[in-house]
């Protein structure tokens, strides 16, 4: 998707592709280079496309991504304290900025050697957690500059959000209004940066989509501008699909599809069009904003003026109105104009409007899903359900309850915690009360099922399962499947995170309780059997017995099964899971993400029910889907559909950007990118 994805982007007046480089992506045990991980071939294919990079190495880059990009191995070096004046952490962050770096030298990708990369940054947002670091945080910050610069790219290095950022490093701005909040570069010799204006906002399992207007972003976009902005990142201008477990915790699998170019890389308007519109009409008089001198004043008591002016050549301005409900009619220059509610407009020759930024000239156009095939077959579904290992089945073994993502190593989203019990006969009505600092947590009584609760993302502290459970007289086998939705990816102290189950009791009637938390064997098993033998994969699909689908679609921890033809045509391909619970779908042995349908929102509503399948992911017919349900669905609804979006026309007005203006939008300028 790279060069369709580049070239809309570069369509809409971008001319800077700005992205993370993932640590945990690139070396989770050893490098990976090739395929989605292949970073050089990406700032290849923007440099093909005649666009510059922004390369975030980071190496912490949060992101919403799982464990911030760390790599979990990272997690088991002796001694080590993330982002903080450690010398084992600082040797591994070396090593990795290093070889990133390297490895763009090698291929000549820097400005300095007439590659596209004309930005790098260093950290990511670290001033928010600096000060829990105490006085091993600024000589964290001090370190991380001297040993960036040192590498020698030839282009400059940021860092976000960290306004001490030491010469020659370049503090910028993150946020919505950095045109009101940004408190300038610290140093007169740094232009003023905005390294990530945000869309829109990322979306939780539970959340509702946070919807930001195109009008809105226009507004700050020009007024950072304005203000000798001289460069201006979107986040997201495509967002995408959170694929596999590369979500963090709680964050649903598609991201930012409210961005310009949504999550399938279709063009969402009048996001992309009233932004590109906006794009051309700064570039129209870009020789004047980077060359002239500016100077502002007021228009009235919620009006200003932002003027860039050329000794005996050009003169541009813009004309803002602050006023969030009433029009304003100011005198500029002896001319008489008619500013909108909280809007600027832009005058490349300080005498007419050619843009206007809460004026939209384009319709919405609203995404189409046309259904290809719906799985209505019971005879096309097979059906597995998975074991519930019992205390005997474990080889590891604890007399304490140990922690979630310690003891997974990040190989699996599911660690289960077994014990055995014998109760007095004393004990009626006994309730299984579980506390867990995971995201959730699913009770099996001698094998089955006694009930499940999760947390969310704005909880503090430990959520808490209550399950009414029978027991035998005899031994009993708890069984309690402790999952996470991504690791933590932000926060200070990343490495002493805690996740897991941190009490467990059984309590009866009679008010006895049975305290199984401390000095108690506790058995464990990580991952799923299922997921254990890769059962997903077309070539491990006979390492278990696979069943008929009817009497299993109620079933907790259950894989189904079925094979189809691809859509015909070229439209992004999704899969509608409205009838599933929670779990994940994987195709082709390709997991397309996590799906969480039973966690509804404030509105009663799922997240997300729609799952992007990328068309590189399948063959023309005999595609394989698999989904692990953890709670109970019903896989006989489910859908693959396609999904396009129409309504692109343009419609013209007095403050749309003539023509000619449109001209010079392949130029990148020398000192303002938008």
């Amino acid at each position: 998707m790279w060069p369709s994805l580049i070239a809309k982007a570069k369509e809409g007046g971008v001319d800077v592709i700005q992205t993370y480089v993932f640590w945990n992506l690139h070396e989770p045990k050893t490098w990976r280079g090739r395929g989605r991980n292949d970073v050089v071939g990406f700032v290849k294919e923007i440099q093909a496309q005649g666009l510059y990079v922004c390369l975030r190495i980071g190496p912490f880059i949060e992101s919403e991504w799982t464990y911030g990009g760390f790599p979990f191995w990272l997690h088991d070096v002796p001694d080590i304290v993330y982002r903080s004046d450690n010398e084992p952490f600082k040797f591994y962050m070396q090593n990795f900025t290093t070889k990133i770096v390297s490895m763009m030298k090698s291929e000549g990708l820097y400005a300095s050697q007439g590659g596209p990369i004309i930005l790098s940054q260093i950290e990511n947002e670290y001033q928010n957690v600096e000060a829990a670091f105490g006085d091993k945080g600024p000589p964290y910050v001090l370190w991380a500059a001297k040993m960036a610069v040192e590498l020698q790219t030839g282009v400059p290095w940021v860092m976000c959000k960290q306004a001490d950022a030491p010469d020659p490093v370049i503090n910028t701005c993150n946020g919505m209004r950095c045109g009101e909040t940004f408190g300038g570069p610290n140093s007169p010799t740094k232009p003023s940066l905005w390294t990530e204006n945000w869309t829109s906002f990322y979306q939780v399992y539970g959340g509702e989509p946070y919807i930001r207007s195109a009008e809105d972003i226009a507004f700050h976009v020009t007024l950072f501008i304005a203000k000798k902005g001289s460069y201006i990142n979107y986040y997201m201008f495509h967002g995408g699909t959170n694929f596999g477990r590369t979500a963090s915790a709680y964050v649903i699998t598609g991201y930012y599809d409210q961005a310009p170019l949504d999550e399938y890389g279709l063009i969402r308007q009048p996001k992309w069009g009233h932004l590109k519109d906006l794009h051309a009409a700064i570039k129209s008089c870009s020789t004047t904003i980077l060359e002239g001198v500016q100077s502002n004043f007021s228009l009235g008591q919620l009006q200003q003026a932002y003027i860039f002016e050329e000794k005996g050549a050009g003169c541009a301005a813009f004309l803002v109105n602050n006023d969030q409900k009433n029009n304003a009619t100011v005198e500029f220059r002896n001319l008489t104009f008619e500013l909108l509610p909280k809007s600027i407009s832009i005058l490349p020759d300080c005498e007419n409007i050619i843009f206007n930024t809460a004026k939209v000239n384009l319709e919405g156009n609203e995404i189409t899903r046309t259904s290809s095939q719906l799985f209505d077959d019971a005879d096309r579904w097979e059906a597995y359900t998975d074991v519930i290992p019992n205390f005997a089945d474990t080889n590891l073994k604890s007399d304490t309850l140990l922690e979630h993502m310690n003891t997974t190593k990040d190989k699996s989203d599911y660690l289960w915690y077994t014990f055995s019990f014998q109760p007095n006969s004393s004990c009626t009505e006994p309730v299984l009360h579980v506390e867990s600092l995971a995201h959730v947590a699913s009770a099996f009584v001698n094998s089955k099922y006694a009930g499940s609760a999760h947390g969310s993302k704005d909880a503090k502290g430990p959520f808490t399962m209550e399950a009414p459970i029978v027991l035998n007289d005899e031994m009993n086998n708890i069984s309690i499947l402790s999952t996470m939705v991504g690791l933590p990816d932000s926060g200070a102290f990343l490495e002493r995170r805690y996740a897991g189950l941190t009490r467990v009791e059984i309590r009866c009637a009679q008010q006895e309780v049975y305290n199984f938390t401390n000095n108690y064997e506790w058995g464990y098993q990580v991952g799923l059997s299922g997921e254990n033998l890769n059962i997903y994969m077309r070539e491990h699909l006979g390492n278990i017995e696979w069943n008929e689908v009817a009497s299993a679609t109620d079933q907790p921890l259950t894989w189904f099964k079925i094979e189809f033809d691809a859509p015909k045509g070229d439209d992004p391909v999704v899969l509608n899971l409205s009838t599933m619970g929670k779990g994940e779908a994987l195709v082709n042995g390709q997991s397309i993400g996590r799906y969480w349908l039973s966690f509804l929102t404030s509105r009663g509503q799922p997240s997300q029910t729609l799952y992007h399948i990328p068309r590189a992911f399948l063959n023309t017919s005999g595609n394989l889907l698999v989904l692990l349900e953890e709670s109970g669905g019903d896989p006989l609804h489910i859908s693959v559909d396609t999904v396009s979006r129409t309504g692109l026309q343009e419609h013209a007005s007095r403050y749309h950007p003539p023509q000619q203006f449109y001209s010079v939008q392949g130029l990148l300028l020398d000192n303002l990118t938008v």
